[in-house]
């Protein structure tokens, strides 16, 4: 609150502080002055400091009063002093607020006005003494300055924009791929289920109805996800959201494709991870499961999830054909950026002895505490 009030205070305190204490011994030792300060004077720096207050706000209000003060200061034969502080004030804060083609002609007729006002004193061709040089010091070193400081800040203005732009984007991105993993998995396990059902349906009931359940309970859950990512979409707040999925929640995720009938050998290590490596691994496996269900045909699919230095590796291993070429524009591409997003690396390729591999490998910070071991 200080520190603001001072940003907004400080002008005008600079303005009358120099020309209350300075004013009145302005003329001392020089000759040729044609009238000693007087209340007059003093009126005129009091002028100067109120109109120094606009400068932040209202810069247009600061150059019109702090220039009119100071010309009648000097045009009423007052001796150069203090008042003259109210001129960089001025044209400095002109120079902050407006572009150049606007601040650059005022601070022209801000520096003739003075120079005009104060020459008269001296006699054409007003070029006595220091008096140019003073002036021209007065107006172009601060309003050079202010120049400098708008330019600055419409760098840094511009740079801002562009990272909102660059987060918003990678955020969007991010939704993406969470809609991609979710319905994308989803649909291809309820394809599966589907399948069976029918396979099953006249001649196993009881399995058709538990494919049938499993369709009805990923479907729920696909749609939940949807509906939880299209609402920040839509409303692009700070709402409350879904907990992010973690490796924690794995087993759930291979019962429900062994349940479509994958076989699935899972060694899987989870424990106290970053989050974004925990959604990350979590979401790389199941997408490389999806692969599998959507495109390997594969019977069986091997799991690994451990901690090997100072990474937590997540690899799915089929027996399938070797299924990556056909996703490598959604499936594969999506694993390497959410890998890429934490500072890992993926790679995915055909097995020489068949089938298809996908390898993460993700740098964390803390070490796994607990295995989960499927059969």
């Amino acid at each position: 609150m200080w520190s603001r009030a001072w940003r907004l205070w400080w002008p005008a305190v600079l303005v009358a502080g120099a020309g209350l204490l300075g004013t009145g011994d302005a003329g001392d030792g020089e000759s040729g002055w044609t009238r000693s300060p007087d209340p007059l004077a003093y009126v005129l720096v009091g002028f100067a400091a109120v109109a120094a207050l606009a400068v932040r706000r209202r810069p247009a209000v600061t150059l019109a009063g702090c220039g009119a003060a100071v010309v009648t200061y000097l045009a009423a034969g007052y001796p150069v002093g203090p008042i003259l502080v109210a001129v960089p004030v001025a044209a400095a804060g002109v120079a902050v607020a407006w572009p150049a083609h606007r601040s650059v002609p005022a601070n022209v007729v801000l520096g003739l006005a003075v120079y005009v006002a104060g020459g008269l004193r001296f006699g054409l061709p007003f070029s006595a003494g220091t008096w140019p040089l003073l002036v021209l010091l007065a107006v172009a070193l601060p309003a050079a300055i202010g120049v400098g400081v708008r330019t600055r800040r419409e760098a840094l203005a511009e740079v801002h924009a562009a990272n909102v732009l660059r987060v918003v984007a990678d955020e969007r991105m991010r939704m993406a791929h969470e809609l991609h993993d979710a319905v994308g998995h989803g649909l291809a396990v309820i394809a599966m289920q589907a399948g069976v059902a029918l396979h099953v349906l006249d001649r196993d009931p009881v399995r058709a109805r538990a494919s049938l359940e499993a369709i009805r309970a990923t479907s729920r859950e696909s749609l939940d996800g949807m509906r939880a990512e299209l609402d920040l979409l839509r409303h692009d707040d700070d709402g409350p959201r879904r907990p992010a999925v973690t490796l924690a929640e794995v087993p759930v995720l291979l019962d429900r494709i062994r349940s479509g009938g994958l076989a699935i050998v899972a060694d899987v290590w989870v424990g106290e991870l970053p989050q974004e490596v925990d959604v990350a691994a979590y979401r790389i496996l199941q997408e490389a499961l999806t692969n599998v269900l959507r495109h390997a045909g594969a019977g069986t699919a091997r799991v690994r999830v451990a901690r090997e230095g100072a990474d937590v590796v997540v690899e799915v291993r089929d027996d399938g054909r070797a299924a990556g070429a056909v996703v490598e524009g959604s499936g594969l591409a999506g694993m390497r950026t959410r890998a890429a997003r934490v500072g890992g690396t993926l790679e995915a390729g055909p097995r020489p002895g068949g089938g298809f591999a996908v390898t993460a490998r993700l740098p964390l910070e803390k070490p796994l505490v607990q295995s989960l071991e499927r059969p």
